[in-house]
């Protein structure tokens, strides 16, 4: 007779116990290895910390120092060839269902462990157990589920514990987080929100927000996203067992101010992203209604969708057939090549690393004074707005 566990569940019991302790595995992922270990996003009480550490020994064999170690290099060659895991660079296919393989390959690269792993842990337990024996965990869950669900529930939900991380965040969120999805804010990077409500994977799904802002241990910046990660991390400085040092700054508005100052250059190199996102946002049916008379003439054919991508990404996002219908586009509209004329010129304000700070002043303040004279309303109202900034 097959042994069937302390616990005998229906089969929907095992199913959520299955998704349960997946569950718990994610969490510690997302907030003990990314947002404290590798960004120092927070600071976590040695009880949760280690709490975590054991758990991933047991159901991930991950190593701190290895996990942080990659992810912080991942962020500095995002894209690149130097990126441990990027579909942009090994395929989308091959990070997708291999993304686990490419992890281990980087994991043993010890110059990556040597510039990129410090500040993880290093004490007795990392040197003698977590480290040397990183795979022993998982054999001792094995174990555990065996006795608490029995020889084949046992086995099938250690399976998938094994297998979730792997999949969901070395394939889903170092794949299809830099291939498909939404973009909130126009980074360097390929880095895509999968979908606006962080859940499953614990809130990783925010991607394109979390490259945005890195250092933030809160990943959802617009009112419909919800970050479960950061619900948890809430809870856990509710009852002091957490301390978040740093989340994505919020814009302050001074309505007061009538002129730019060095306040307002740093206010808005701060919220660069967010600048640009609410400039796409306010010139847009300005836009929409100058292609429509130009189409309406038979003067343009550019797409619609081609135009919010150059509002937001600029134009060398588009396709090459579509940047050559968007330059005929501009040539033909005044006001077009206006509203994408000063959204290049405002995004190359926090580009120009060799200005000084009144230099960065006076050019913020022409790019005020060139929109207000332009004659378009949204750029007028944008104009007046970005002065308000503190």
């Amino acid at each position: 007779m097959i042994f069937t566990g302390l616990l005998e569940l229906s089969w929907w019991g095992y199913v959520l116990a299955a998704l349960g302790l997946t569950h718990v595995t994610i969490a510690a992922v997302t907030i003990y290895l990314h947002r404290c270990q590798a960004h120092r996003a927070l600071e976590l009480h040695p009880v949760i910390s280690h709490f975590f550490r054991f758990w991933l020994w047991l159901t991930t064999g991950m190593v701190t120092k290895e996990w942080a170690a990659i992810h912080r290099k991942h962020h500095a060659k995002c894209e690149t060839e130097d990126d441990p895991h990027s579909p942009q660079v090994y395929g989308i296919n091959r990070v997708l269902w291999g993304g686990v393989f490419l992890y281990v390959k980087e994991s043993h690269n010890p110059e990556t462990l040597e510039r990129y792993g410090h500040g993880t842990p290093e004490d007795w337990m990392e040197r003698k157990l977590y480290t040397p024996f990183s795979y022993a965990g998982v054999f001792v869950l094995l174990a555990l589920y065996l006795l608490v669900f029995g020889v084949v529930p046992g086995l099938l939900i250690w399976l998938v514990q094994i297998a979730w991380i792997p999949f969901w965040a070395a394939g889903v969120i170092n794949g299809v987080g830099h291939f498909f999805g939404y973009r909130n804010y126009d980074v360097a990077d390929a880095s895509r929100n999968i979908v606006p409500w962080g859940v499953l994977i614990g809130g990783e799904e925010l991607h394109n927000n979390h490259h945005a802002y890195p250092s933030s241990a809160r990943f959802s910046n617009r009112w419909f996203e919800f970050d479960i990660g950061w619900a948890y991390l809430r809870i856990f400085q509710f009852l002091g067992l957490a301390h978040i040092k740093k989340v994505a700054p919020k814009i302050k508005l001074d309505s007061a101010k009538t002129a730019c100052d060095l306040a307002t250059v740093q206010a808005v190199i701060t919220h660069r992203y967010e600048v640009l996102a609410k400039y796409a946002h306010t010139v847009r049916q300005t836009c929409a209604d100058e292609i429509h008379h130009l189409k309406a003439r038979a003067v343009v054919s550019v797409d619609w969708t081609a135009v919010k991508r150059m509002l937001h990404f600029g134009a060398e996002s588009l396709p090459a057939s579509e940047r050559e219908k968007m330059s005929e586009a501009l040539s033909k509209s005044k006001v077009l090549d206006t509203v994408y004329t000063m959204r290049q010129d405002l995004a190359a304000l926090w580009q120009r690393s060799s200005a000084s700070k009144d230099e960065l002043v006076r050019q913020l303040e022409d790019w005020c004074a060139r929109a207000e004279a332009s004659g378009i309303i949204p750029l007028q109202e944008f104009s007046r707005r970005l002065r308000c900034y503190a």
